[in-house]
């Protein structure tokens, strides 16, 4: 297994790491990277995760001169949420699917027959369901084995280490599995609102499910430092997501109901979205609450310093998903059923910005300025020099001399995206959204008609022309796909985050192409 011997890293808060400060990829270094989630990486175990698989995709990035990669949230997900790694129970806590079974198996923590099942697993998609319990029986032996023969000091130093949030989350988790899975403003009044003694009762008599959590979380550690360290020793760094909203079914609205706009029930008074955009006619109803920022001023912004200062531990740059949201944000009142019905409300984004990046290193953030952008966003990232996104899918229409995603107007400071993941793949778009007028820039920009089996080179190659420093574009991108190859459709429930990449698609022809186009333009460094 293409893995290092597992060494502890137990990151911290407090401070500010050395493994940030230390980050040799800075924005005014020509750079490229691949976006690939941890999920759709290869693996026999029905999910992309941890294991050997994510070192052969950090060798094919060293070996084609990439020095980025970048992933979604790592945060766990739900089934009653689709899977979104966008709605999560937990800002700081990891996705147990992502644990490699294989890895458990070379510690010595699972016997390979418990691996036997992995073979019915579909290898082109993700079937969460069936991995959910596959992945909680799997866990399950693992912590059996590990409280009956393995040494327990350094995960006692881990739960210590990670005590500012680990034991409210793995309580808040073993609460759930007591009150069979309600919303937590669904359990009884006391515990909803968290009267000590009642609490410490339950924690008592749930300790063991409690620690079965804070061992999962610390496997995850485990194997993501390992990972971490790996891509630092090939020169990858790693672009972390932070979505802006958290699901009122969290532990840190939970403990920290003062976060967000709720009722006297605790429910929430005010939801998020989008008005209708791009993607949507009737906009997007995320269904999030909205912060309550009256309330965060008061609290000096405590909750957002210390989950910034977590996400730099775990990543090298974070991108923070919907920054317009920090300026101005879409509040729908919560008993309405759509985004159409919403309204912008300001917030208090100079003094926020300003808190936060006392904290952390400025030069790690990415803004993702997508969707609807008024002057006063853009004001904001220029004031704070934050770079912004450029979405080549977004440029060719009949503003094209002066759209500010085409290449001739892109500056150095920003990041240029074939697309996200919330868009089609460069061919899906080709063959299926983009107009007859739209193509036809299109070829005008490019000099030339290109063939739907070669367009997505002609658009990688754009982005790599471009002045600006960095540039990221999905693996489906690079691989040619259709819409198949789609990870996500917004304001679409169903068959998101599901697809995986299968090992035999990166091939040494592909290698060879992508490692050209790197050099040639400058990325290589």
């Amino acid at each position: 297994m293409r893995c290092p011997s597992l060494l502890i890293f137990l990151p911290t808060v407090s401070g500010r790491p050395s493994s940030v400060v230390r980050r040799l990829v800075i924005m005014n270094k020509r750079s490229s990277g691949i976006l690939l989630h941890i999920s759709s990486l290869p693996s026999p175990c029905g999910i992309g995760d941890l294991g050997p698989a994510a070192y052969r995709f950090v060798d094919f990035l060293a070996e084609t001169r990439q020095h980025l990669w970048q992933i979604l949230p790592l945060n766990p997900t739900d089934l009653a949420h689709a899977n979104s790694p966008y709605h999560s129970s937990s800002a700081f806590a990891c996705h147990a699917l992502l644990i490699s079974p294989e890895i458990l198996v070379t510690e010595g923590l699972l016997d390979p027959e418990a691996l036997m099942e992995t073979a019915s697993f579909p290898r082109e998609k993700v079937d969460f369901p069936a991995i959910v319990s596959f992945k909680k029986t799997v866990l399950e032996k693992a912590y059996r084995k590990f409280k009956s023969s393995h040494p327990q000091g350094e995960f006692l130093q881990f739960c210590s280490a990670q005590g500012h949030w680990l034991q409210d989350f793995a309580f808040f988790m073993a609460l759930k599995c007591h009150f069979q899975g309600r919303v937590w403003t669904d359990w009884p009044p006391e515990i909803r609102d968290r009267r000590p003694e009642l609490l410490e009762e339950l924690r008592q008599k749930l300790l063991s499910e409690i620690e079965k959590h804070c061992f999962q979380q610390w496997l995850f550690y485990k194997q993501w430092f390992n990972l971490k360290n790996y891509c630092r020793s090939k020169g990858v760094r790693i672009i972390g997501d932070i979505p802006i909203y958290l699901i009122h079914d969290s532990v840190d609205i939970w403990i920290h109901p003062h976060l967000v706009k709720l009722d006297r029930e605790k429910r929430p008074l005010a939801v998020a979205g989008v008005p209708p955009d791009y993607f949507s006619a009737t906009g997007q109803y995320w269904g999030n609450p909205v912060y309550d920022w009256d309330q965060l001023r008061r609290t000096h912004y405590a909750w957002w310093v210390q989950r910034a200062k977590h996400n730099l531990t775990l990543f090298d740059f974070v991108r923070i998903d919907h920054f317009r949201g920090f300026v101005a944000y879409w509040e729908i009142p919560a008993t309405e059923k759509s985004a159409v019905h919403g309204k912008w409300v300001k917030a208090p984004v100079d003094e926020f910005l300003q808190t936060v990046l006392k904290e952390i290193p400025a030069d790690a953030v990415i803004a993702e300025d997508l969707g609807f952008i008024t002057q006063d966003v853009k004001d904001v990232i220029q004031r704070f020099n934050l770079p912004g996104m450029k979405i080549l899918l977004f440029a060719f229409g009949s503003d094209l001399p002066t759209n500010p995603y085409v290449p001739h107007n892109h500056i150095p400071h920003c990041i240029v995206y074939t697309g996200t993941h919330d868009n089609n793949t460069i061919r899906g778009w080709f063959e299926h959204e983009l107009s007859p007028e739209d193509r036809r820039r299109l070829f005008q920009y490019l000099g030339h008609e290109t063939p739907a089996h070669e367009i997505h080179l002609a658009l990688i190659r754009l982005a790599m022309m471009s002045v600006a420093n960095w540039v990221v574009f999905p693996i489906q991108d690079l691989l040619g796909l259709g819409q198949e190859g789609r990870m996500n459709k917004p304001a679409v429930t169903e068959g998101n985050w599901q697809w995986r990449l299968q090992e035999n698609q990166i091939t040494p022809d592909l290698k060879q192409k992508l490692l050209e186009m790197t050099e040639i333009y400058g990325r290589a460094r």
